[in-house]
């Protein structure tokens, strides 16, 4: 698996605190944060996982060749409406490659997959509810806008589920799950990337923020319940 991210976490990245919302005191807010809207998880959860798993999407173990594509540093917490950090909870994010292609046998354009590209990653949440991805930025899918799939679990199940957008995008007005949330919603889901101030490879930062609407159970020791949730729908729509 790659070494992309060490036990110090790194702080996250100090070049994505740039664009990055802080709530770094529970209980702060006097009204409660806007809660993430649902999206379907669509038919292409992979229905075989990749080799590697982890949460840098653009090495596939120890490949030398990376993935194609705009590289974008993800991050993002997973909070309550309160404000309060959700830790160890178990983030997945699967999505198509530089080539509009997912890690899935019935995906459109299947033969022209980039096979460097890892299309699928998972991250526990810190203390501070954080987690963090390196992948590319999300390009369109035939009848889709551009999209990140997210889910959320604990207790092994799935409680949780709902896709990033790019926010501008001139897509989203046409894609039709956008459409069917509710207007005061739409930002909850729009995210901007943002260009990475002294990068020379042109990378980028995007900032993701999952409110819950319901307090997640912890255990004794404060710690989340947490594990892999099963997909919750398999059918053909909300690619």
């Amino acid at each position: 698996m790659s070494s992309l991210w060490k036990p110090t976490r790194r702080g996250m990245l100090s070049t994505l605190a740039f664009g990055a919302v802080s709530f770094s005191v529970p209980g702060l807010f006097a009204e409660e944060l806007a809660v993430t809207a649902k999206m379907g998880e669509g038919p292409f959860y992979p229905d075989k996982m990749p080799l590697d798993t982890d949460n840098d999407l653009l090495v596939v173990n120890d490949a030398i060749t990376p993935a194609i594509g705009d590289i974008t540093h993800l991050s993002g917490r997973v909070l309550t409406a309160s404000g309060s950090p959700i830790r160890n909870a178990f983030v997945e994010i699967w999505q198509v490659d530089h080539n509009g292609v997912y890690i899935h046998t019935d995906s459109a354009g299947a033969g022209n997959r980039d096979t460097n590209f890892q299309g699928y990653g998972r991250f526990l949440t810190d203390a501070k509810g954080q987690y963090y991805f390196r992948t590319v930025k999300p390009v369109p899918y035939p009848g889709r806008t551009p999209h990140i799939h997210f889910g959320v679990s604990k207790n092994g199940r799935r409680i949780f589920t709902t896709q990033m957008l790019i926010k501008g995008e001139k897509q989203n007005e046409r894609d039709g799950l956008f459409r069917r949330i509710d207007q005061q919603a739409r930002d909850t889901v729009l995210v901007d990337f943002k260009p990475i101030p002294d990068s020379k490879i042109g990378e980028l930062a995007a900032n993701f923020d999952i409110i819950l609407g319901v307090t997640a159970e912890e255990l004794e020791d404060g710690s989340l319940k947490a594990g892999i949730g099963k997909p919750q729908y398999r059918g053909r729509r909300g690619r």
